[in-house]
């Protein structure tokens, strides 16, 4: 890969992140040699005994190839997942290892090179999702995914990550939202929506039960999906609310390896959960959301969150499941659902989609690898930001389409709004005739009666 300045014409801003006129996937004026000694000593301080045990570990079987969309659909070896962080590995064998004397003595492994870090910038970040399903095939149970998120950080202080990627966590940092979702839009988007659909969005409040967050790519092209987040919690009855300093739930910190931005992300919300007393931090159709805060929000704060984290999915469910979301069977067709990565694999929350879609009449119909081995969207992790991996990302997306097309199933629907967005930018790109829908709209187009107006006071308490 060639990080040297280069021209790369104009590019569709419809994914949030514009094509750079001029590509820089280098940052800050650091000379070679500095630039790859503040890599390696960040990978070295990131060696724990989880993380040594790791790499320790690995029988170089090649089944993590089998499990990548990027490695099946290309058959290029780079593609590995367990190569994407060959020198990280090495890094560890030479001052980490309990033989890195001997290592060294013997030239066994040799330095690792600032040529070879910018060539593996393009496998660190551009084919890699961090979605985890090299990490469920192991036979070994090498949590892969874990340690490219740690090599992103060696990158990142390298200054060593790809042009948009970057520059979406710096306006993340300064501005408050990686596609410029600044309070002042969201107030407008939230005041449009309102409006045009006709529903009450609760902002502000001094105290309410529930902080309700919204990634930047809803906000920004999914804005029905403020109005439907209203529309099921007015329906409940619940005392909610938006805070317009801690609404964002996309950490850019997380994707682009930048500790420092990530926890500043996570405190806006922690801080303003606290500042309105809530008791349950609800996050939106955003799976990057649900890893940086269900995962890593305590690990941010530093001890346990005083409140209950859950994903809308999740939410979904258990509500519908209890009584207090009531809906109507109005789907009546078939539905296949596409697994989110880090919502239903890396996190869990495998069934909760399914009990919503029965609860709304649909046929199931599953895709032959679903739940935690279903393929990834190949947009996840800040991948869909990079332009120069669009090919790449492609080609990925071809096994999600043979997936999809071989259920027969008339709808598509998932909880993830990044998933959405590369299903959109791919059906665009292929021509292709299928659209991926809202599980939560859809269960605010089928509330079973019209959602009762939630009477909530200045004080954000719950309607008597």
């Amino acid at each position: 890969m060639n990080t040297t300045t280069v021209k790369a014409g104009e590019g569709s801003v419809a994914r949030g992140v514009p094509m750079p006129d001029v590509r820089q996937d280098k940052q800050g004026d650091l000379a070679p040699q500095e630039r790859l000694d503040i890599a390696m000593r960040n990978f070295v301080r990131d060696f724990g005994a989880v993380a040594a045990t790791y790499l320790e570990s690995c029988i170089h079987c090649g089944n993590c190839a089998e499990a990548c969309q990027y490695y099946v659909q290309t058959g290029d070896p780079r593609y590995t997942p367990i190569w994407k962080i060959e020198p990280f590995k090495q890094a560890y064998k030479r001052e980490m290892s309990p033989f890195a004397p001997i290592i060294r003595a013997l030239g066994l492994k040799r330095r690792v090179t600032v040529e070879e870090l910018e060539e593996w910038q393009e496998l660190i970040f551009d084919s890699c999702t961090m979605c985890g399903r090299c990490t469920m095939i192991c036979p070994m149970a090498i949590d892969i995914a874990s340690l490219v998120g740690l090599a992103r950080h060696g990158m990142h202080k390298a200054g060593l990550v790809p042009h948009e990627l970057f520059a979406a966590a710096e306006r993340g940092e300064r501005e408050g939202s990686p596609l410029g979702a600044t309070p002042k839009v969201f107030k407008e988007r939230v005041d449009w929506i309102s409006d045009e659909e006709e529903v009450e969005v609760h902002m502000d409040l001094p105290q309410a039960d529930v902080l309700v967050t919204i990634s930047s790519i809803e906000i920004q092209k999914y804005p029905q999906s403020i109005a439907a987040l209203a529309k099921v919690l007015n329906h409940m009855g619940l005392s909610w609310t938006f805070r317009s300093q801690g609404y964002e739930a996309t950490n850019f910190g997380l994707l682009s390896g930048n500790a420092d931005w990530q926890r500043h992300m996570s405190m806006k919300l922690i801080d303003a959960a606290i500042a309105c007393k809530a008791s349950l931090v609800l996050l939106p159709e955003c799976g990057h959301a649900y890893t940086a805060m269900r995962w890593q929000g305590a690990t941010m704060y530093g001890k346990p969150l005083p409140f209950k984290v859950r994903h809308i999915s999740e939410f979904l469910a258990e509500h519908i499941a209890d009584g207090s979301i009531r809906v109507r069977k109005g789907l009546n067709k078939s539905v296949t659902f596409h697994d989110p990565c880090q919502v239903v694999r890396r996190g869990g929350a495998i069934e909760g989609p399914r009990i919503v879609l029965e609860a709304l009449g649909a046929e199931i119909r599953e895709m032959r690898e679903n739940r935690g081995m279903n393929w990834c969207c190949g947009g996840g992790g800040g991948v869909i930001s990079i332009h120069r991996a669009d090919a790449l990302r492609y080609k990925a997306f071809q096994i999600k389409m043979r997936q999809v097309e071989d259920t027969g199933a008339e709808m598509l629907v998932t909880s993830c709004s990044n998933c959405r967005l590369s299903f959109d930018d791919s059906q665009a790109h292929f021509h292709w005739d299928k659209t991926a829908h809202s599980l939560l709209e859809a269960v605010a187009e089928n509330l079973d009666t019209p959602p009762a107006r939630a009477a909530a006071g200045p004080d954000g308490a719950r309607a008597p």
